[in-house]
């Protein structure tokens, strides 16, 4: 039997570690970096993306170019929250209003009543309807805080994606203002019509909020022209001779004339129904509390639910009474039909 020569096996040898030694380098590597990139991807996450659904596109009328915008409905939402509640909120406030914006526009687009200037479109970019803008428009606003703002916005968007408010199996008249004054209002005291979900409930974590108090001083002549009466010499402004169960102003005599709260907040622009007043000199000092019309949602309520734990679901319970959260997919159907 021949014997292997010593040279044939060295160069062997030398082959098959020629062969494992980049893979014994490789594999090593290849672990560290596949940990490195998790653990970065961990640390510094995708802002949340909003994940596509039926196509159901919202026709927004952007007033200043004076154009329609077709938007789809999640992306709308976006950019209904982000002009609508301050990004600083809590994220279950956030999701809270998402979900009352949604329902708002759902209901809007249901009802098929299109805005007949132009043609076409479903809800206009002001506080006619919702204020809302693009997300080029959200950069150039928010500059350097853009990325932190729109994370936080698309992340309560997509938790509550789909989702909106109803009762009896209807969409809700998702009603919403900034600040209450301790309590909201029942719809029949400012819209005349009585809504079984839109009922005074409490709401105490708006008390002493930045938008709480305000003062406002009127020259008397203009606080009678707005008013139409004449107050004369007397000190005495006028005598509020009822409130609402929500401590609003219901009726007040001034001038000989009897007004109701809403009369007097829409005729002087004052933040709130529920306020006072006083003559100084050839002035009138008018202190409000609140700032809106107190049906619904309370924003910074709900910022100050959200601060002591709830959830946002809970929020919307309290603000809209008996009502429940469900999804766009039965209406899916009705609202691409209608465009």
């Amino acid at each position: 039997m021949k014997q292997i020569k010593p040279i044939i096996v060295l160069v062997s040898v030398l082959f098959v570690l020629i062969l494992l030694i980049p893979s014994m380098l490789v594999i090593p590597f290849s672990d560290k970096e596949t940990v490195k990139l998790a653990e970065e991807k961990q640390s510094n996450p995708e802002p949340p993306q909003i994940a596509s659904g039926p196509t159901v596109e919202v026709a927004v009328h952007r007033v200043s170019a004076q154009k329609i915008e077709n938007v789809p409905l999640e992306e709308y939402v976006v950019g209904v929250l982000a002009m609508e509640m301050p990004a600083k909120f809590e994220i279950e406030a956030l999701k809270a209003q998402a979900l009352a914006a949604r329902t708002y526009v759902v209901r809007q687009m249901l009802s098929g009543q299109k805005l007949k200037v132009p043609n076409g479109a479903d809800v206009s970019d002001t506080v006619d309807h919702q204020v809302y803008k693009n997300n080029e428009e959200l950069k150039a606003e928010w500059k350097g805080e853009y990325d932190w703002k729109i994370e936080k916005i698309r992340q309560a968007v997509q938790e509550t994606q789909g989702q909106i408010l109803t009762y009896n199996g209807e969409p809700i008249d998702a009603v919403f203002y900034s600040t209450s004054n301790g309590y909201t209002e029942s719809s029949e005291n400012v819209w005349k019509n009585a809504v079984p979900y839109l009922k005074s409930v409490e709401s105490p974590w708006d008390v002493n909020t930045e938008k709480f108090h305000s003062e406002i001083e009127m020259p008397v002549a203009e606080f009678e022209q707005k008013l139409g009466i004449k107050l004369g010499n007397s000190m005495e402004v006028g005598k509020i001779t009822s409130r609402t169960e929500s401590k609003r102003v219901a009726t007040v005599e001034v001038g000989g004339k009897t007004f109701t709260g809403v009369d007097v907040r829409n005729k002087l622009k004052l933040r709130s129904s529920d306020f006072s007043w006083e003559r100084k000199g050839n002035n009138i000092v008018i202190q409000t509390k609140g700032y809106g019309h107190g049906v619904g949602m309370s924003q910074f309520g709900a910022d100050g639910m959200a601060k002591e734990g709830k959830n946002y679901k809970e929020i919307v319970a309290h603000y809209y009474q008996g009502v429940e959260i469900s999804t766009t997919e039965s209406f899916v159907n009705k609202l691409t039909v209608k465009k």
